[in-house]
């Protein structure tokens, strides 16, 4: 038997158990029934953002971005593709930075796009600009890798 992890689900933000080793067999979430990973960046509004870096068990990238930012709508689809390959090992959100100034602020974030890792609940990662789907996937990988279990 694995490892239990706590997953948020992107849909009612209910914090289900799963076992690890059953992240790959698309869960339901046991509040709504939809599907635990969407294989897409969920947008988070505050309150969101919090519960999902502090409640999931897996980590959390997070792309900090404004309506108004050119480079942040060209990154999108590349951070949709990510999304693609990097679930269900990571989450991916993305939180506009015009929204939610509280944690703009509070996260120190001084040029956009920028992208965070979340794990436990804290920062353990950034990159600033803009990147393809490969670059995304290949940064977030590696900064999985290089953080202790």
């Amino acid at each position: 038997m694995s490892d239990s992890l706590h997953i948020v689900c992107p849909h009612c933000d209910t914090v289900n158990r799963l076992q690890a080793d059953r992240l790959n067999d698309h869960p339901t979430c046991g509040k709504c029934t939809r599907q635990m990973f969407t294989a897409k960046p969920i947008e988070v509004d505050s309150t969101r953002f919090t519960k999902h870096i502090t409640r999931n068990d897996i980590p959390v990238l997070v792309d900090f971005w404004a309506p108004w930012c050119g480079p942040c709508h060209m990154m999108a689809p590349a951070y949709e593709q990510a999304a693609q390959r990097l679930e269900p090992g990571i989450r991916l959100l993305k939180l506009d930075t015009e929204q939610a100034k509280d944690l703009a602020m509070r996260y120190n974030i001084r040029s956009i796009p920028t992208m965070a890792l979340f794990k436990n609940g804290r920062e353990v990662a950034r990159q600033a600009g803009a990147m393809d789907a490969g670059r995304i996937v290949a940064w977030a990988q590696s900064q999985v890798q290089a953080q202790p279990a």
